[in-house]
C-alpha cells in the first residue's frame, strides 16, 4: 500500500491566540508550530496502514522552510519520505495549495507508481479551510471523503465512518482514494529518541512552486468568544446560610 499524507504547519494552540492588527493571521511572535491536530491523527492512520500492511507512506507539505521541522516529526514516527514545497511564508489560498499538492502527487506518481491513499486532515489547525481535500479529490478525479472517524483498508478498497445523530454513516470506497480524517479517529503516538534519529536520514524532496494570484480572499480571522464565568459572593459566614440553601432549593437540590 502506498499513503500520501498532507499535513500543515500551524502555530501550536495550547496557549492564547491573538490576531495581528489587521485580524489577518495569527501573532505567532510568541507561539511554537507544529501538525494540525486532524493531520496528526492522519499520520498516524497512514503508520498504522504501512505497519498493518506494508508498503510506503509519504509526507507532503506547502510551507515555508521552517515547516522542515513538522516533515521531520512525521518522519520520526515511521513515514519513510518527505515532500517540502517551500513558499516564502505568505499564506496560500485553499485553490492554490490543492493545486500545488496535486501537481506534486501526479509528478510522484508519475516517478514510483500511484498513492493508493491521499490522506488529510479535515481542516487546517489555523484557517480551518475544509477545502484542500475535495479540492484534490475533484482534481484527481478520485472518491473522496471528509469528516472521517472510523477508516480500514483492505481488498482495494477503503471503509470510513462518519459520526452522524444517533449512529453513524458508512462509506465504502474503491481506491485509490481521498480521505480527510477528524482529530479522535486514532490516539497519536509521540515520536521517540530513536526515530528523531532516523528521520535526520530519511529523504526529503524539495521544490518551490510559484505563487499564482489568490483568486480566494481572506477576509480576516475571528477568535472565539470565551465562555464567561461570573462569581457571585453570598455572604460571610453564617449569614450566607440562607442565601446557599436558596440557591440549592432553585438548582432542585433540595
Amino acid at each position: 500500500m502506498k499513503v500520501l499524507v498532507c499535513i500543515k504547519s500551524v502555530p501550536a494552540v495550547a496557549g492564547r491566540i491573538t490576531l495581528t492588527p489587521d485580524g489577518r493571521a495569527i501573532d505567532t511572535k510568541h507561539l511554537g508550530f507544529a501538525i494540525g491536530p486532524h493531520e496528526e491523527c492522519a499520520v498516524e492512520q497512514a503508520v498504522r496502514f504501512i505497519e498493518a500492511d506494508g508498503g510506503e507512506a509519504v509526507v507532503a507539505t506547502l510551507g515555508p522552510s521552517e515547516s522542515i521541522e513538522q516533515l521531520r516529526d512525521a518522519l520520526a514516527l515511521g513515514i519513510a519520505r518527505a515532500i517540502h514545497l517551500v513558499t516564502d511564508g505568505s499564506e496560500w489560498d485553499p485553490e492554490s495549495t490543492a493545486a500545488a499538492l496535486v501537481e506534486a502527487i501526479r509528478a510522484d506518481e508519475a516517478a514510483s507508481g500511484p498513492f493508493d491513499l491521499v490522506l488529510l486532515g479535515n481542516e487546517a489547525g489555523d484557517s480551518a479551510g475544509y477545502q484542500v481535500a475535495v479540492r484534490i479529490g475533484r482534481a484527481l478525479g478520485r472518491p473522496t471523503l471528509t469528516a472521517v472517524k472510523g477508516i480500514a483498508a483492505g481488498g482495494g478498497r477503503v471503509r470510513c465512518e462518519q459520526e452522524v445523530e444517533g449512529g453513524r454513516d458508512v462509506y465504502d470506497l474503491p481506491l485509490p482514494a481521498v480521505v480527510a480524517v477528524l482529530e479522535g479517529i486514532n490516539l497519536p503516538r509521540f515520536p521517540s529518541v530513536p526515530g528523531r534519529l532516523r528521520a535526520r536520514n530519511k529523504p526529503v524532496e524539495t521544490s518551490q512552486p510559484a505563487r499564482p494570484e489568490q483568486r480566494l480572499e481572506m477576509l480576516r480571522l475571528v477568535v472565539p468568544q470565551g465562555t464567561a464565568k461570573q462569581a457571585q459572593v453570598l455572604g460571610h459566614g453564617p449569614d450566607a446560610a440562607p442565601a446557599v440553601v436558596k440557591v440549592l432549593e432553585t438548582l432542585g437540590a433540595l
